[in-house]
């Protein structure tokens, strides 16, 4: 029996409100914080993981459910209360959802898993190769956050284009200039993964090419800092600076310091940390890529993510040339002004509307 509403009754899966927030949780959590504005009934559901926690640390109002965790609340606890309650429309703003519930969104950031396997393990490609193609078709509509993921999705999964929607990301508005009232060398900003396509293994081999006498650090963001996806054998110059996992705050005193911000992913469906780059001031030396042509235009420095020397050139153009620095910050600026999370969620609260 198909799942029809009894209601207008909009409900999100906030299964994610537990997890570390990367770049998929961030927009997660952001669209919820502004759908609580513009759907006041809405209700924000997760998993019964710690007793008595109604509010998430973030001011997210929660109902706790189920007795289940992990996918099994997703797939069995979510969609049983969902029936219980006359089949609400559900919003999915994480890359999952329950393939057995027909009146819902779900969103599916990029295909990553499919395009670079090697970054992922095999039970995580075997587990979204399963299901995303279920929930993808069964479900009402679909988002993602690019035009370039639109494409990539739509093609692989032989999904109607018109079944899809662009909610692009945005930056938290934390995420602004923060000049540092201390003394510190130079230095370039890189948020790390140890995930093959990601391609810090090259970031670093550029920065090796860099003279001595520029003084400039690496300084490398991440839980994962100093492990490279490569099975080559690298060994780190002097200059590299592993920092591990810092506080929004941190993140926001390095954004707006540093010399500039190198993003060098072979594959990204939108890519958050460049917009809060530049929202810090912060010019931003980015991988010539599809998305990238989307979402950052003609405000980024760009080089060929292969090529190790059109890297370091890169990087050499932008720390020697002041001005150029100075015309990348200006067009990061204003790069950051076409995205806002406020916007992204009427988008998401229009489409949840439309199929109530």
């Amino acid at each position: 029996m198909l799942d029809r509403p009894t209601h207008s009754r909009v409900v999100v899966n906030a299964r994610f409100i537990d997890q570390p927030i990367t770049g998929v949780q961030r927009f997660a959590l952001q669209i919820c914080l502004h759908l609580k504005d513009i759907l006041p009934s809405v209700e924000f559901v997760a998993p019964r993981a710690h007793e008595g926690t109604s509010t998430s640390p973030h001011g997210l109002p929660l109902k706790r459910i189920g007795s289940l965790s992990g996918h099994a609340w997703e797939q069995i606890s979510l969609p049983r209360y969902l029936r219980e309650a006359g089949s609400p429309t559900l919003i999915n703003l994480c890359n999952t959802a329950p393939i057995l519930y027909r009146n819902q969104v779900v969103t599916h950031h990029d295909i990553t898993y499919i395009r670079y396997p090697a970054s992922f393990s095999a039970q995580f490609r075997a587990f979204y190769r399963l299901i995303t193609p279920l929930f993808l078709r069964r479900s009402r509509s679909a988002v993602t956050v690019s035009a370039f993921s639109k494409r990539e999705i739509c093609s692989h999964f032989k999904i109607p284009e018109s079944k899809v929607i662009v909610v692009p990301n945005a930056t938290d508005a934390q995420f602004k200039p923060t000049p540092s009232d201390q003394a510190h060398s130079p230095y370039f900003l890189a948020v790390s993964s140890p995930v093959f396509h990601k391609n810090f293994d090259r970031v670093v081999a550029a920065y090796s090419k860099l003279t001595k006498q520029s003084g400039i650090e690496l300084r490398i963001v991440g839980s994962a800092s100093g492990v490279f996806a490569s099975t080559r054998p690298q060994k780190v110059p002097e200059g590299v600076i592993f920092m591990g996992r810092v506080t929004d705050n941190e993140l926001v005193s390095l954004y707006s310091n540093a010399v500039g911000f190198i993003f060098p992913s072979l594959y990204e469906g939108f890519g958050i940390p460049p917009l809060e780059a530049q929202a810090c001031g912060c010019p931003v030396l980015a991988a010539r890529i599809q998305p990238f042509d989307e979402t950052l235009g003609d405000s980024a420095c760009y080089f060929d993510p292969y090529d190790v020397d059109d890297i370091a050139d890169c990087m050499t153009r932008v720390a020697s040339n002041p001005l150029l620095r100075s015309e990348l910050i200006a067009r990061g600026t204003s790069n950051v002004l076409r995205y806002s999370w406020h916007r992204s969620a009427q988008l998401v609260a229009g489409l949840a509307s439309r199929i109530v």
